[in-house]
């Protein structure tokens, strides 16, 4: 739900590019290439075998080979993202096939995995996403603003993105995919890192000043970017001109056999609001301004290892997040979150592990005469406790049996179990099946939203809303062949029940929200990898997915059966990287995403460039190109949704 419209000049700073061409200029008799030992150790030097064995812990929440994972699982490496020449989550997101990434703003993202993504009746809320253990979901509607978490992607380890439900380990919310983002180990960024960067429609720069010894790193960062107004299709400049800057820190340390985290982050924004208008309210002024946005969090880590195998570890979080919408609502939410888990040792074939989370915040809204959240102020609790038991049946057969229970502050008690079978048919092949009952549990947008903020109200919140529950199944094959050659196929329905409407009252004046649609999905997606050579390496996505609701009896709901589900019916993508010795390297990316419905959104074709130079040592130069082909629309209607333009950008990483 945006109920978004500024008025703003671009601000995109020039100061990157003009440092930018003073450090080419210093740097142009320097040598062409790096020695071998110079070369940084990256995931660009994995083979394809080697790639299958990174470990992930999204999966089972313990480490293990991404070959052995029961789940639909990719994962987006640190190298990956910097081939690619993204400059933020959302366009780095972009390179996991299993994910639908729809741009309507410089602010504006709707992300999700196997559909619902960003229709009114269901805003992208059916995704968890976290950074290093903490989730940057937003209490508000049960979704993500994405013009909020940020971290620097050149401290970026990988992306695990699970494509499908993780409420067994994860909780509510984790229904259609679980994205996990790790940052490096802070004794991996010692040293000094300078990046500067601008495009045709922006520019940033940021920096990175690590330290440590073999017991103790530590890390701090800063970074600072702004973006220029965007298009519509008419042509006309949109009012998402953005800017934004962020500092922080990692420290890491070891002390008699106990790992111990802790990283801290501080942010703020101020942004333009693109259309669409506001619902008008007697005698309401409209001081249209720009979105103002800040935050801080901090997260410590403990991890203990066990003889025999096992460990505990807990972690703790505090985050502080203000936005400020005029002239709709501010919103200001203090969050704690405190998680305990417990691996036990190896139990002859059962390998155990259980734990508990609790999280509180305090949401406090400013109401307005356009949208009111009553009560204003509110505190929430959530607590669970979890457990899962992965059984050895013989060498070649796992049966993974999982629960959680779940109770949260508006339909109490959620019960989500998981039942997964893996079966390793030789070592380079595995089959796997997965069964699970998820739910996404209501925000306070279902319930507490009243729209205009004075009675009488054309929107009536949700007084007797409930959990949306999907059960899903699952299907699926990873399979190498031999040392080149890679593969993941993932089949998959999704039975959804109790969605939220929008009922109209019966004597036609209100809307509520209910519970009053179901529906499915089903679909296939599949992608792999194949070296070509030590030089060339191609890797490819698709994914299909066909959607079907209806209303139940006794709804009284017009439009969300047509809006729910409006995703495309087939997304596709191919990556060419190719390395023309230790300092040259070119990347090249095809994406291809389907028509969706209401809104209707046509067919397009996007491409991507980057070519990359180690010109010195510790120095690489870059030059990128997004959607060269021309510009497209990815979400919304034409008259509110900007376009996404050409842009060619050059960037510049020193290192030492």
């Amino acid at each position: 739900m945006r109920l978004l419209v500024p008025r703003r000049a671009p601000l995109a700073p020039r100061l990157p590019l003009l440092l930018l061409g003073m450090a080419l200029a210093t740097c142009a008799r320097a040598d062409e290439q790096r020695t071998g030992a110079e070369r940084q150790a990256d995931f660009a030097d994995l083979s394809i075998e080697e790639l299958a064995n990174i470990e992930v812990t999204s999966v089972s929440k313990r480490p293990e080979r991404l070959q052995d994972a029961p789940a639909s699982v990719f994962v987006i490496t640190g190298d990956d993202i910097r081939r690619s020449g993204s400059r933020s989550l959302p366009e780095a997101l972009r390179l996991a096939p299993n994910l639908d990434v729809a741009r309507a703003s410089n602010t504006g993202y709707y992300i999700s995995a196997r559909g619902m993504n960003g229709t009114s009746n269901s805003p992208a809320n059916k995704l968890l996403v976290m950074i290093d253990g903490r989730s940057v979901y937003s209490p508000l509607f049960s979704g993500v603003f994405w013009d909020e978490p940020d971290v620097m992607l050149e401290d970026v380890e990988r992306i695990e993105v699970i494509s499908g439900p993780g409420g067994t380990l994860w909780g509510v919310n984790a229904v259609n995919g679980v994205i996990n983002i790790i940052t490096r180990h802070s004794a991996d960024t010692r040293g000094d890192l300078l990046v500067l960067r601008g495009d045709s429609d922006g520019a940033q720069a940021a920096f990175r000043h690590g330290a440590g010894d073999p017991d103790h790193s530590w890390r701090v960062y800063g970074k600072v970017f702004g973006l220029g107004r965007s298009k519509l299709v008419t042509g006309a400049r949109i009012d998402d001109a953005w800017d934004q800057g962020q500092i922080g820190f990692r420290s890491d340390w070891e002390r008699d056999g106990d790992r111990f985290s802790v990283n801290g982050n501080a942010w703020r924004g101020k942004q333009g609001q693109p259309s669409p208008g506001l619902i008008s309210a007697p005698g309401a002024s409209t001081g249209i301004d720009d979105i103002d946005t800040r935050g801080v969090n901090l997260t410590g880590r403990w991890e203990h290892a066990l003889a025999g195998g096992g460990s505990v570890s807990a972690q703790a979080y505090y985050d502080y997040r203000y936005r400020q919408v005029p002239p709709t609502f501010t919103d200001a939410v203090d969050t704690i979150d405190i998680q305990l888990q417990h691996s036990l040792p190896s139990l002859g074939a059962h390998s155990i592990v259980w734990g508990g989370e609790y999280r509180t915040n305090w949401d406090r809204v400013t109401n307005s005469p356009f949208v009111a959240f009553l009560p204003a102020s509110d505190r929430q609790a959530w607590a669970s406790l979890f457990a899962q038991d992965e059984v050895t049946l013989r060498d070649d057969l796992r049966l993974t049996a999982g629960a959680r229970y779940e109770r949260n502050p508006y339909t109490g008690a959620e019960f989500l179990p998981t039942l997964r079978l893996s079966w390793r048919a030789t070592p380079s092949h595995s089959l796997w099946a997965g069964l699970s009952r998820t739910v996404r549990a209501p925000s306070r947008l279902d319930v507490d939203a009243f729209i205009p903020g004075a009675p009488p109200y054309l929107l009536a919140g949700g007084p007797r809303v409930r959990s949306e529950v999907a059960r899903v199944l699952e299907l699926g094959y990873r399979g190498q062949v031999g040392s080149g050659l890679s593969y993941s196929v993932t089949a998959f329905r999704n039975l959804y029940d109790h969605l939220r409407t929008q009922d109209v009252s019966s004597d036609g004046r209100s809307i509520t929200f209910g519970n009053l649609m179901e529906g499915q999905a089903r679909g296939i997606e599949a992608w792999g990898s194949y070296q070509m050579s030590d030089a060339w390496r191609l890797s490819a996505g698709v994914t299909a997915l066909r959607e079907r609701f209806a209303l139940k009896p006794g709804s009284r709901d017009v439009g969300s059966v047509a809006t729910t589900g409006a995703d495309p019916a087939y997304t596709a993508q191919l990556r060419s990287s190719y390395a023309f010795d230790s300092a040259r390297e070119l990347e090249l990316a095809v994406r291809r995403v389907g028509a969706t419905g209401r809104p209707a959104v046509p067919a397009y074709t996007a491409l991507d460039l980057r070519f990359g130079w180690r010109f010195a040592p510790g120095m690489e130069l870059s030059v990128i190109g997004a959607n060269l082909n021309g510009s497209h629309r990815e979400y919304g209607v034409p008259q509110f949704s900007s376009e996404v333009g050409r842009s060619v950008g050059v960037k510049l990483v020193w290192q030492r």
